[in-house]
């Protein structure tokens, strides 16, 4: 069976190379390998296979997530990781927090990983309404077309 990746526009792939350089440059001078392939760790383990649910939709970035106790410490990562992001509005965060964990096993001496981006944040408008904004959360969420949220500044 054949794997079927999302389709990135142009632009969007050359934003993903752009970031990956940015990357490169800032885990290598940080020394923050360790840090930035966590973070990656932990926004994706949430996937279930059976279930097809969970997984990597940048939602590190939201305090509610970070303050998880298996979480500690990712805050710091996030705000290494933002001024790049601002740089690349074009990106997700899911797909910029993946993208960093694939450039920390690069860095590192690691293998060659291929990345395929189109990662779309997958919130729910009744999420955001009702975890949101009674846990201080309504700047993390931006409401868009459909149903869907996405993670904002």
């Amino acid at each position: 069976m054949a794997k079927n990746y999302p389709t990135v526009s142009a632009e969007y792939s050359e934003a993903v190379e752009k970031a990956r350089r940015k990357l490169r440059a800032l885990i290598a001078e940080k020394s923050c390998a360790p840090l930035m392939l966590r973070l990656a760790w932990h926004s994706a383990g949430t996937f279930d296979v059976s279930s097809r649910t969970g997984g990597p939709f940048g939602t590190m970035k939201c305090p509610a997530e970070l303050a998880h106790g298996a979480n500690a410490g990712l805050d710091i990562a996030v705000r290494l990781l933002e001024p790049i992001k601002e740089e690349f509005p074009t990106l997700s965060y899911a797909d910029f927090y993946q993208l960093a964990g694939v450039v920390a096993v690069e860095v590192t001496g690691g293998p060659e990983i291929p990345f395929h981006p189109g990662r779309e944040v997958r919130f729910f408008i009744h999420f955001s309404l009702s975890l949101g904004f009674r846990q201080g959360l309504s700047s993390c969420f931006e409401i868009s077309e459909g149903v869907g949220v996405k993670v904002v500044q």
